[in-house]
């Protein structure tokens, strides 16, 4: 079974600062996508930010400028989120594809609440 370990999450000031990591089994072989989802009360997971191919990077409109999404190796992905707002507040969940075979993995959600 796949385990990716996620850290960072917590309750944070308005206008502050939070660091998510997600590490990938080693063993885990043709990754393709790393990135960041997230789910607020009552709303749909939607994608936060996502490297493609290793390189290529993606955010969702609301983040543009705001988050950082990283990977200084193979298996393991950042999200750096700043100037944060209570709308940010949500489950945050770390979600990699690989591509032989396809198949998605997702960590266990961690919590980000921002509120003074």
């Amino acid at each position: 079974q796949v385990q990716l370990v996620e850290s960072g999450g917590g309750l944070v000031q308005p206008g502050g600062s939070l660091r998510l990591s997600c590490r990938a089994p080693r063993s885990l072989f043709s990754i393709n996508a790393m990135g960041w989802y997230r789910q607020a009360p009552g709303k749909e997971r939607e994608l936060v930010g996502i490297i493609l191919s290793g390189s290529i990077t993606k955010y969702a409109d609301s983040v543009k400028g705001r988050f950082t999404i990283s990977s200084n190796s193979k298996n393991t992905v950042m999200l750096q989120a700043n100037s944060l707002t209570p709308e940010d507040t949500a489950v945050y969940y770390c979600h990699v594809a690989t591509s032989v075979p396809p198949k998605h993995y997702w960590g266990q959600g961690t919590q980000v609440t921002v509120s003074s």
